[in-house]
């Protein structure tokens, strides 16, 4: 094991030999580290936080702290976070509330850029990107693949699809579809499918096609939403990928971005 001779690390801490902890950083007595994790320094982890394999954390980074929610109280909550991902420079994550299940909990091979805020409760799937001041409010779900732009807003309790691109400086109040892109100009919209970055994740040509069709109907159609619903679901070759869209659009709570 590397530790720094500054780094204050509580020997209750469970820290793997093979974890490298840089100057200056701090963790807690309830805080596990798996293999390999390297904290480059000035790094700070507290309270029930668990991480992965694999997982590479810039300075200044804050993980693990009590959520910035009035309502808490000191409840042991906890933070949970998958193997081999990046968590870069000025990077807060928070644990969860009693009252959002608990656990903030962040899954694998994902890259968490500058100055991202992850808050309570979230739920953030794998090979997710968050970019740069990306800011999820408290019990937000981004789906996996699903890629947040720049200085992002996204407010509690939506979901962003999976396999969907928000552009930078989107502020995000409804639910983001899966598989598209949405974007602001004068107004948030969205812009049909992300299909470059289905393709890189080797979607099938039938399956983008698909895909593609489904949006013509809910965005382009002159049907209202349930109508579009109700014409794909007759459809007997609509496919997996738009039965998971019209099953994610059925759930929306806050409605969907069209």
């Amino acid at each position: 094991m590397s530790i720094h001779s500054t780094a204050i690390v509580d020997p209750k801490a469970r820290v793997p030999d093979s974890c490298n902890i840089g100057p200056y950083c701090i963790i807690g007595p309830n805080v596990e580290l798996g293999e390999n994790c390297r904290l480059v320094s000035h790094v700070h982890i507290d309270g029930r936080t668990r991480i992965g394999n694999n997982v590479g954390i810039f300075p200044f980074t804050s993980l693990g702290m009590a959520p910035q929610d009035i309502g808490y109280a000191g409840e042991p909550t906890r933070l949970e976070i998958g193997d081999d991902n990046e968590i870069r420079e000025f990077v807060s994550i928070n644990r969860g509330t009693v009252k959002g299940g608990g656990v903030t909990r962040v899954g694998s091979q994902i890259l968490v850029m500058a100055y991202a805020h992850i808050a309570h409760d979230c739920q953030i799937g794998d090979h997710v990107i968050l970019a740069n001041a990306a800011t999820l409010g408290g019990h937000v779900t981004v789906e996996e693949w699903a890629v947040v732009g720049a200085l992002c807003p996204v407010h509690q309790f939506v979901r962003i699809g999976a396999h969907s691109y928000i552009g930078g400086g989107t502020t995000i109040t409804r639910d983001v579809l899966p598989f598209s892109k949405t974007a602001a100009a004068r107004d948030t919209h969205a812009y049909g499918i992300n299909s470059v970055g289905l393709e890189r994740r080797g979607f099938s040509p039938d399956r983008i096609r698909k895909i593609h069709h489904a949006y013509k109907v809910l965005l382009a159609s002159r049907l209202n939403t349930s109508q579009a619903l109700e014409k794909l679901k007759a459809e007997a070759d609509a496919g997996d990928d738009v039965a998971m869209l019209i099953r994610f659009i059925e759930a929306s709570e806050r409605g969907v971005i069209k």
